[in-house]
């Protein structure tokens, strides 16, 4: 597939702030309009949920902030790794840390579409059918191992990721918000595994790896994890609205207009790569931006800076893009070409400091 198929980019998409913004069906919290936490409150919530689950996962605090990064800007997670380096207890930690309705799917080659979105039951003494809903309705769905499941089953996730509702039998059912779908995949090499299509894929938000951890860290995960798990100690430390209300301030974070052309850039430099056959989408640069909020928001800022942008993109970018063969087969890996794209593009420091009708 050619990148040139994708055409070129409006760029009002990226100049309309309420285009970046959610769209108002999801601007409430289950009906009721959030309110915007304020900075001192927003920064001391964040710190509990990072200090949760940084006792639990040890030496991972960048994937820690990059995974509150994503719930904040209400995008989805998807944690890949070789087996056994703490993919599912990211996903169980974050869960936990906050006071809302968890859910966990352990994806198998025969689990139905019905088992993650529902199903309609007919019950003989009222003579209707009832629907039944399924796992993902939770604020946040841990999914297992994703691409052990069929490609019939990893679409049953592609209208609740994105429109955050369930369709079964031609009638439609709204998810609780927030909704994150954290997922966890073993590399697609691993054996009995499913690689997810590029639609599914493009669907996170960001992809992490969680790597090894490094000699002190794994000396005292031996010490501390041998009688009892420590994610048996994590409470819960904010409640969903706190949530709704950290993503609504995430929301109120200006974007300025070099900060935006900054973005269309980037994507356009993606797609106009020699050693990419597929670039990046319109939908993974709306996403791109709105990381880009909640990492300002995390960071103490109400302004978005191209350092924000720069700071997600690899995680971003990187799972949505396809190599040439060429590249593919010279030792590029698409991490590193978003490298180069960011190196190569010329970057205004003094970009994104500019304030609202200033």
């Amino acid at each position: 597939m050619d990148s040139k198929r994708h055409g070129a980019v409006d760029e009002e998409l990226l100049r309309d702030e309420s285009v970046v913004a959610l769209p108002p069906e999801r601007e409430s919290l289950n009906g009721h309009k959030p309110i915007v936490m304020d900075p001192g409150q927003f920064h001391a919530a964040s710190e509990k949920i990072l200090a949760a689950i940084n006792k639990v996962i040890d030496g991972k605090a960048e994937a820690a902030k990059l995974a509150l990064t994503v719930l904040l800007a209400q995008g989805h997670l998807l944690v890949e790794d070789v087996p056994g380096v703490g993919k599912t207890l990211l996903a169980k930690t974050l869960a936990r840390t906050i006071d809302c309705k968890v859910s966990r799917i352990q994806f198998t080659p025969d689990l139905l579409p019905s088992d993650v979105t529902g199903v309609s039951i007919y019950n003989q003494s009222s003579r209707q059918f009832e629907f039944r809903m399924g796992a993902v309705f939770a604020n946040i769905v841990i999914g297992d191992e994703i691409n052990r499941a069929s490609a019939k089953t990893q679409s049953a996730l592609l209208e609740c990721m994105e429109e955050h509702q369930v369709t079964v039998d031609g009638h439609s059912y709204q998810l609780a918000e927030p909704f994150m779908v954290v997922a966890t995949q073993n590399p697609i090499e691993m054996e009995g595994t499913y690689p997810l299509p590029e639609a599914q894929r493009d669907r996170f938000m960001a992809r992490i790896s969680m790597g090894y951890p490094d000699k002190l860290s794994e000396i005292d995960m031996l010490e501390t994890h041998q009688a009892v798990s420590p994610l048996a100690k994590v409470t819960p430390v904010v409640t969903s609205a706190d949530v709704a209300a950290m993503i609504a301030a995430v929301r109120q974070v200006y974007v300025s207009q070099s900060v935006k052309e900054y973005t269309v850039a980037l994507g356009r430099a993606t797609r106009d790569s020699a050693r990419l056959r597929l670039g990046a989408s319109p939908r993974s640069l709306l996403q791109l931006l709105r990381a880009a909020k909640a990492t300002a928001a995390l960071d103490g800022r109400d302004f978005v800076l191209p350092d924000d942008v720069i700071s997600v993109a690899e995680s971003v970018l990187a799972h949505r893009i396809i190599l040439d063969r060429k590249a593919a087969s010279s030792g590029d890996t698409p991490q590193s070409i978003i490298r180069a794209i960011l190196a190569a593009l010329p970057v205004n420091q003094d970009a994104g400091a500019e304030r609202r009708g200033g």
